[in-house]
């Protein structure tokens, strides 16, 4: 978590900012680590930790600690990506059989795209999401699809956030930004290629719910020079309009006009 704004303030948040030092490349950290992390005293640190470990939410791996079980029971009863997961199995599953690419499942949360689900390709490559993770959402192929279906508002956060540079071809001007966002939601398919990381393209589709909304964006992603975009597009946008299907009350005319499909 970023110091810029100071140090969290009540027990809940200071607890939170220390849970949120974890991520994909730092998997266990100490205690001064974390104390660098959250902008706290290191003995608040250490004694947090310690209550953290006593109930679970961390622990200890040597001298360093990580995310304890705590966490991944808690997200097993998360209803919300659990019952989208389950629902987008089948589909994820077939799309990865079918390309031998890797096939994630994404949310948005803020300014950033949440993994609720991967499934994992024949490809060597090696991609820097895992479930729980989180991306900028400018910088990835999910994020696109679903801030191009999102409201103006939802846009222009995340604009404002800065769209720094994630990998070697992000798209950081604002105006260049929105004309992608205008292209994706009139295509149905967002492609990424080396803007989250090098060497890594996807495409990926966004689902929206009975009122349009967007819920979640199904992706695939693999290796540049390995990928070929325009079928891995239309896959994954076959794939997502078919889960559409299954979810209830859903706008058929809607969808078709929102994704670019005929009837």
């Amino acid at each position: 978590m970023s110091t810029d704004r100071g140090a969290p303030v009540s027990l809940l948040a200071r607890a939170t900012a220390i849970l949120d030092c974890f991520d994909v490349k730092r998997s266990a950290l100490g205690v001064s680590d974390i104390a660098r992390c959250t902008g706290l005293p290191k003995s608040t640190v250490s004694r947090l930790v310690g209550e953290l470990v006593d109930l679970r939410y961390l622990e200890r791996d040597g001298a360093q600690v990580r995310l304890g079980l705590r966490l991944f029971e808690l997200g097993e009863l998360a209803a919300g990506p659990k019952e989208l997961r389950k629902l987008a199995f089948a589909s994820m599953a077939d799309l990865r059989d079918a390309t031998g690419q890797t096939v994630q499942l994404g949310v948005l949360d803020g300014v950033e795209v949440v993994y609720v689900g991967i499934l994992r390709g024949r490809s060597s490559v090696k991609l820097p999401s895992r479930v729980g993770g989180r991306m900028p959402a400018y910088a990835t192929g999910s994020g696109k699809a679903l801030l191009a279906f999102s409201e103006p508002d939802v846009v222009e956060r995340v604009i404002a956030n800065g769209l720094d540079a994630v990998g070697p071809r992000t798209i950081i001007d604002p105006e260049a930004f929105r004309r992608e966002l205008a292209f994706i939601r009139a295509a149905g398919v967002s492609y990424e290629v080396e803007e989250s990381r090098p060497g890594i393209a996807s495409a990926a589709s966004c689902i929206v719910d009975a009122a349009g909304v967007p819920v979640a964006a199904m992706s695939i992603s693999g290796r540049v020079g390995e990928f070929d975009a325009r079928r891995v597009g239309l896959a994954v946008r076959t794939a997502v309009v078919g889960l559409m299907r299954q979810l209830p009350h859903r706008p058929l005319d809607r969808i078709r006009e929102q994704t670019g499909l005929s009837r």
